[in-house]
C-alpha cells in the first residue's frame, strides 16, 4: 500500500500515490566559505583487525566479518545475514539488507511499508583516494554507504514541496523543496528509534545515526566506533572522534556537522511559519570551520583502526546525520 499526502495552510488533503522515504533526487551541496534487544541471536562471528596506513590502504581493517542473527520481533522474522570479506584490492559485502538489531513498528501509520529481504551487493575499494571533488550519491545515485550489517545509508528523502507548500508528498521528488526525515516536525517520515525506516520495495535504510547496531557494536563516548564503509571505500564511524584530529591521546568529542541554517531566506520558500527552517534540504548550507567535518562530513584523522590517519566519515547527530557525499575517488 502506498500513500501521499497534500498539505495546505487550513487543511490536509490525502491522495494515493507514491511513497518515499529515500530513494529520491538529491540537492546540490551549498557551500559558504569561511544492542540486539528485541532479537534472538544465532551463530555469529565477527573478526577484525588494526591497520596502520596514512596512504588510505584498508586493507587488513574487518576483512572477516560476518553475522548471522535470527530476528524474532513483531515486525520482523527475517534472519539478518551479512558478509564482509578482502581479495587483493576489493572489499566484497554480500547481505539481505535485513537489521540485526531491535526495530520499531513497520508498517506504521506514516510509513506503510514492510521489510523484505534485498540483494544487496556491494565492492570497494581497499585503497581509496581522497580527492578535492564531492561526489553527491542517494537515491537514484546509489547509496552513500553500508553499516557493516548490510544496511545501506540513504541520509536524504524523496518527498518534496511546491513553491507555495500547499502541495507537498513524501514521495515525489519533482518540487522545488526537498523534505528532510530528521531534524524537523513538520512531516513524519515514520522513522523508527535507528533513524530509519522502510522503502516501497521493503529495504530498511537509515537516514540518521543506527543507534541499535552502534548498541551492538559497543559504541559509547569512550570509544571511537567503526560501524560502515562508503562507497569510496573510507571507513565510517558513529558520533564520537579525537577533539585534536592528528592525536589519539586527546579526548573523544561528539563530532558536529558544519551545516548551518541559511542565511537568507528565498521568498520563494514555504512560509517558515508553517514550515519552520530545517524542514528542507535547501535550508541547510555549508560553512567551513563552523564544525568538526567537511562537507561529506568527513575528515583526516587518526582513529583506532587507523593510528596513522586516514580519511574518514561519521554519523552525527547534526545535520546531515550521515554524509550526503563522498570525497574519495570513485
Amino acid at each position: 500500500m502506498t500513500f501521499t499526502y497534500r498539505l495546505a495552510l487550513s487543511a490536509v488533503l490525502t491522495t494515493l500515490v507514491a511513497c518515499g522515504g529515500s530513494g529520491g533526487t538529491s540537492d546540490t551541496v551549498t557551500t559558504t566559505e569561511t544492542a540486539t534487544s528485541g532479537t534472538d541471536s544465532g551463530s555469529s562471528s565477527t573478526t577484525g583487525e588494526t591497520g596502520s596506513s596514512a596512504s588510505g590502504s584498508t586493507d587488513p581493517v574487518l576483512c572477516d566479518y560476518n553475522d548471522t542473527t535470527l530476528n524474532t520481533q513483531p515486525s520482523l522474522t527475517y534472519t539478518s545475514v551479512y558478509t564482509w570479506n578482502c581479495n587483493e584490492s576489493t572489499r566484497s559485502l554480500t547481505a539481505n539488507g535485513i537489521p540485526d538489531h531491535e526495530i520499531g513498528t513497520f508498517p506504521n501509520a506514516a510509513n506503510p511499508n514492510t521489510i523484505t529481504e534485498q540483494d544487496v551487493s556491494a565492492s570497494y575499494t581497499l585503497s581509496p583516494t581522497q580527492t578535492s571533488t564531492a561526489s553527491e550519491l542517494g537515491g537514484p545515485r546509489g547509496a552513500t554507504g553500508y553499516v557493516l550489517n548490510g544496511v545501506k545509508i540513504d541520509a536524504g528523502t524523496g518527498g518534496s514541496c511546491d513553491d507555495s507548500g500547499t502541495a507537498c508528498s513524501l514521495g515525489d521528488p519533482s518540487g522545488s523543496w526537498s523534505i528532510e526525515a530528521l531534524g524537523q516536525s513538520s512531516f513524519d517520515f515514520g522513522t523508527d528509534d535507528n533513524n530509519a525506516h522502510v522503502q516501497p520495495g521493503g529495504a530498511y535504510h537509515y537516514h540518521g545515526m543506527p543507534e541499535g547496531f552502534i548498541s551492538k557494536r559497543g559504541g559509547n563516548s569512550s570509544t571511537m566506533t567503526l560501524i560502515g564503509w562508503a562507497a569510496d571505500g573510507f571507513p565510517i564511524y558513529a558520533r564520537y572522534g579525537y577533539s585534536v584530529a592528528d592525536d589519539a591521546s586527546s579526548e573523544l568529542k561528539n563530532m558536529e556537522g558544519s551545516y548551518q541554517f541559511i542565511a537568507e531566506v528565498s521568498s520563494s520558500r514555504p512560509s517558515v511559519d508553517t514550515y519552520p527552517l530545517g524542514a528542507f534540504r535547501q535550508d541547510w548550507e555549508y560553512v567551513e570551520g563552523s564544525g568538526d567535518l567537511d562537507e561529506c562530513n568527513g575528515r583526516v584523522g587518526v582513529t583506532p583502526e587507523f593510528p596513522e590517519g586516514i580519511y574518514h566519515y561519521y554519523a552525527t547527530d547534526t545535520y546531515p546525520f550521515f554524509q550526503r557525499c563522498v570525497k574519495g575517488a570513485l
